[in-house]
């Protein structure tokens, strides 16, 4: 294990490569976005509170993203299936991808141990990654508060 994979991923690292399953019976890879910068926002699970918050926010902000030529992708471990059910139920418009094995959530070291009610288990880490045109990581927001997150992310992504 090289040092870089024991502290995560760092700004300026290249970003890992991903192609998972999309919602609408698609496929997500992140090559098909080269041209533009990419924010890659990892979540728990569909259709929890924080969730589905930060999946509007960045749904209301879509048309934002893309004035300043950037795509918003929403990963987690739920099915395609399951994220298509998710984004007819609350109007979703940005992408989202189904890592069910979580190869991509582990890349992007956001598979970590969690507390609840004084237990430990593993889980999703709120995270988000806003990666620039040349492929590499231009920020990183971890242990995300959804108030306010999707905007903050798109004042960076017109800083880039």
């Amino acid at each position: 294990m090289t040092a870089t994979m024991e502290i995560g991923l760092n700004i300026g690292d290249t970003a890992p490569y991903f192609e998972l399953p999309g919602d609408g019976g698609g496929s997500v890879r992140l090559s098909d976005f080269a041209d533009q910068a990419v924010v890659v926002y990892f979540y728990p699970k569909d259709d929890t509170a924080g969730c589905t918050s930060e999946a509007i926010d960045f749904s209301r902000l879509k048309p934002e993203f893309e004035k300043v030529g950037a795509v918003v992708i929403g990963i987690s471990p739920d099915s395609a299936k399951k994220h298509d059910k998710f984004k007819a139920k609350h109007e979703l418009t940005v992408a989202l991808a189904a890592d069910e094995e979580r190869k991509v959530i582990e890349a992007y070291g956001v598979w970590v141990e969690k507390q609840m009610y004084g237990r430990s288990y593993m889980g999703v880490e709120r995270a988000t990654f806003l990666i620039g045109r040349d492929g590499r990581i231009a920020e990183i927001w971890r242990k995300v508060r959804v108030k306010g997150h999707a905007d903050a992310v798109l004042e960076a992504v017109r800083s880039l």
